[in-house]
């Protein structure tokens, strides 16, 4: 079932023919041009776009995305049954375009490194070569308190081993990282 879009809006007043019968869309713009379309439309288009959009800047950036789109293909949306609801698919599809656009956006944004790249892979080299260094259990104790922020407790319990042999080896590891850089540059 269609719903007539003039029982939806009560200011679209459906146009008559001069036999007095009302007109379809279809025959109403196929004889007049684009720039009818766009009075009867634009309107009513923005404010439903404000609508679901919640901004009136981005509701008109959209707006005119999508007359510009039936514009560049008006020889054929004209014609169409509905241009009107060409027009309004256009413009739902340029408004989740642009959404899922600035959700990229931002999660990208989200990624991107907030300090100095050569510097923390600077950080990661040296922390590597350090680790490199150690038995592999004070290795496995100071990733998992020192990097991972378990307690001695859950590191125990990943490893098997007691809460108290964790915190020597933790000790152990931490003291050997600090013998093998030497004194801190000033």
């Amino acid at each position: 079932m269609r719903l007539d879009r003039a029982a939806l809006d009560p200011t679209i007043r459906p146009q008559r023919t001069a036999a007095g019968e009302a007109a379809s869309p279809a025959s109403t713009y196929a004889e007049t041009g684009f720039e009818d379309f766009f009075q009867d439309e634009s309107e009513t288009l923005f404010r439903r776009l404000c609508l679901v959009t919640g901004n009136r800047a981005e509701a008109e950036d959209v707006m005119q995305d999508a007359f510009l789109s039936v514009y560049e293909r008006w020889e054929r949306v004209r014609s169409l049954e509905d241009p009107v609801g060409y027009l309004y698919r256009t413009a739902f599809n340029a408004f989740r375009k642009r959404s899922r656009r600035a959700a990229m956006a931002l999660r990208r944004a989200m990624r991107a490194p907030s300090g100095d790249e050569f510097a923390a892979a600077e950080s990661r080299t040296i922390v590597s070569a350090a680790l490199a260094k150690l038995t592999p259990r004070q290795r496995a104790a100071v990733v998992l308190t020192e990097l991972l922020e378990f307690d001695s407790g859950e590191a125990g319990r990943i490893l098997g081993i007691k809460p108290s042999t964790v915190r020597a080896l933790s000790f152990q590891a931490r003291e050997s990282i600090r013998r093998g850089m030497g004194p801190p540059d000033e």
